[in-house]
């Protein structure tokens, strides 16, 4: 892994955060992306040239496809390739469906649904054949539950789009997959919930617990690594049997 170049969006915290640092482990080279904390990107970076691994952080917002461009531009410019895209950013909205504005609906369908859809757009036309792309779904998708309306119809248009990506870049011998977490404890989850909400999450899954950002970290780098090389297509759910 230590001649590829990853860039993992939403990556200053959280699930996305985990993640470039378990590449940088692997000895990736990573694109840092971040929307407004550059401190806590530079943090992760830093962390992984520590490891040995070189990194960059970059600033862009996922809604913006001119800051998409630029953000694979400039991957290109320092790393000369690219070969893995994790399609981390993105945000929550938990309120019931006669409750949502239509600026809250196009806020959160511009970020969760058309900056992935445009950052593949790119690494269609600018990732190394062979590559790998992961987007990050969500478990709730596969069930029914009150106020996350927006939140899973966003997820939903994700994961057909790695169906569709998956087929069209196939030729060229790149994965397409998505991982749909259950909870994770990260600040996005834990936002609006009380603790008690938490707990009641964590009981519904299997394990009794609800997930930790490396727990995702670990599944995107099985998706990545040689040993995943016949997986495309496909949505791993990674949940602690929260969902089937």
């Amino acid at each position: 892994m230590k001649n590829k170049t990853a860039i993992v969006t939403g990556a200053s915290r959280g699930i996305g955060r985990a993640i470039a640092l378990k590449l940088g482990e692997q000895g990736v080279s990573v694109v840092v992306n971040y929307a407004k904390n550059r401190q806590a990107a530079e943090e992760v970076c830093t962390r992984i040239t520590d490891m040995g691994a070189q990194a960059l952080s970059v600033c862009a917002d996922m809604r913006n496809t001119g800051e998409i461009t630029a953000l694979f531009d400039q991957t290109l410019q320092r790393f000369g390739g690219l070969d893995i895209l994790v399609n981390n950013a993105g945000m929550a909205l938990f309120k019931k469906i006669e409750d949502i504005s239509e600026d809250e609906f196009e806020d959160i369908f511009a970020l969760n649904v058309k900056g992935l859809f445009f950052a593949c757009q790119q690494a269609a036309k600018k990732m190394a054949d062979n590559g790998k792309i992961i987007n990050i779904s969500t478990s709730v998708t596969k069930m029914m539950l009150p106020h996350y309306g927006a939140y899973a119809a966003t997820k939903g248009a994700v994961e057909q789009i790695t169906k569709v990506l998956a087929k069209e870049l196939g030729h060229r011998q790149i994965a397409v997959n998505a991982v749909s977490p259950g909870p994770v404890d990260t600040e996005l989850f834990r936002q609006g919930k009380t603790e008690e909400q938490i707990q009641n999450l964590a009981d519904m899954a299997a394990f009794g617990r609800i997930g930790s950002p490396g727990d995702i970290a670990g599944v995107v780098a099985l998706l990545i690594s040689g040993e995943a090389g016949w997986i495309s297509g496909q949505n791993l759910c990674v949940n602690g049997g929260f969902a089937a």
